[in-house]
Order: structure tokens, then C-alpha cells, then sequence
């Protein structure tokens, strides 16, 4: 396992995605963006890394994998690792990154003599660890639409992509941006950061069980594949 996931990162990720997972967590940087928005780059990076900008499915990678002295579901497994890697190290640098918005975004409010056109759509840094909550449950029900279809026949990358991104854009934009604006759950703009964390602890364990049906479904589905 430790060398499949080697090979993914040295082989199979393109540099592209290591430049979207660097740059697009300062997007929280920006004054009165919705902070959702930004999550959605992540998924940006499955097609380059499944199709590979000259790697990937233009080489033959899953062929070259399935040809490699380990199991199917290895391979599904590596993979799976390597995505939630990705995700990670996106939310690990926008949450270092969170200090210095909360400055910057002090800062423009004390200043400003509209403060209301600096205000965020949606959920704002100070409901960050809700937002963590939804944004990694969101990533779960991706991978949850994205690994089945791609791996029923190994080559789904345009069908996979469109419906993984659309949906988690509908997604995130409900839930971040829009429903702390229906009547009754505006609590949800100011919740208590004891009660976020404990909706962030209910979000991992979600996602862990997700993943794993992500990678049964997946497996299941790769073994089938005649290639």
C-alpha cells in the first residue's frame, strides 16, 4: 500500500494539482467571499488526476496498476487515500490561514463606513469549524458519486467529474451560503464553537463510514472490469 500511494503522488498527480491545493486556500483570505466557494477547487483537481494532462487514462495508468502484483482493491484504496490527502492539505493551509483572515477581516469592518458590503453570504469565520463540518461531509458524498462511476468501467472521467462538481457546487451553496437564511435556522450564524466542534467530530466519523462504502463499491466495481 505504501508504495501504490507512493506511486500516486509521484506518478499519477499532475504538479497542477499540487499548485490548486497550495493557492486556492487563500481564497479565504478574500474579504466578503462566500468561504464555501473554495472547497469546490478541490474537486478541480480529480479530472487532472485521474485523466493526467498526458498521465493517467491518456497512459494506461489504471491499465498499468491492474498489471502491477497487487489487488484491485489496493489500487481503489490507494486512490481514495490520496484524494482525501488532497483534501487535507487543503483544509490543513486554509485553517492556518484562518488567523490572518480573521485580522484582515477585522480590520476592513473597523474601517469601513459600510461595513454591511464586507459582511459574508452565508456562513461567516465565525462558524469556520461548522463550515469544516459541512465541507468534509460534502467531500465524503463526492467521493461517494465520484470513485462508483469512474471505476464501473475505469474510463468515466467526464461523467464522474460533471455530476461530482455540480452536485457538491449545490451542495455547499445550500448549506453555507443559503440556509442560514431560512427562517428559523438563523442560529446557525452564530453557533456556539462548542457545539461546532462536536458537529465536526459527528462529520469525521460520517465521512470515515462513507469512504468506506466509497471503497467496497468501488472495488467491487474495478474487479469486474475487463480491460
Amino acid at each position: 500500500m505504501k508504495a501504490l500511494i507512493y506511486k500516486e503522488l509521484k506518478l499519477s498527480m499532475h504538479p497542477i494539482c499540487y499548485i490548486f491545493i497550495l493557492l486556492f486556500p487563500f481564497m479565504i483570505l478574500i474579504p466578503s467571499y462566500p468561504m464555501g466557494i473554495g472547497f469546490i477547487y478541490v474537486l478541480t483537481c480529480y479530472p487532472v488526476l485521474f485523466l493526467g494532462v498526458n498521465k493517467g487514462q491518456q497512459s494506461n495508468d489504471l491499465l498499468y496498476s491492474t498489471l502491477l502484483p497487487v489487488r484491485k482493491k489496493d489500487i481503489v484504496m490507494a486512490r481514495i487515500i490520496t484524494v482525501i490527502l488532497m483534501q487535507v492539505a487543503f483544509i490543513a493551509i486554509m485553517s492556518a490561514l484562518y488567523p490572518l483572515a480573521r485580522i484582515i477581516n477585522t480590520n476592513i469592518l473597523q474601517s469601513a463606513e459600510h461595513p454591511e458590503e464586507y459582511t459574508v453570504p452565508g456562513l461567516g469565520l465565525d462558524n469556520y469549524v461548522l463550515l469544516l463540518a459541512i465541507a468534509i461531509i460534502g467531500y465524503a458524498i463526492a467521493d461517494l458519486v465520484f470513485f462508483p462511476i469512474y471505476y464501473k468501467k475505469g474510463k468515466s472521467i467526464v461523467a464522474s467529474t460533471l455530476l461530482t462538481i455540480l452536485g457538491f457546487a449545490i451542495y455547499i451553496g445550500v448549506f453555507t451560503v443559503a440556509l442560514p437564511y431560512v427562517p428559523g435556522l438563523e442560529f446557525l450564524n452564530n453557533l456556539h464553537i462548542g457545539i461546532q466542534f462536536g458537529v465536526l467530530a459527528g462529520a469525521l466519523v460520517v465521512s470515515f463510514a462513507l469512504h468506506l462504502v466509497v471503497y467496497k463499491v468501488s472495488s467491487k466495481r474495478l474487479e469486474k472490469v475487463d480491460f
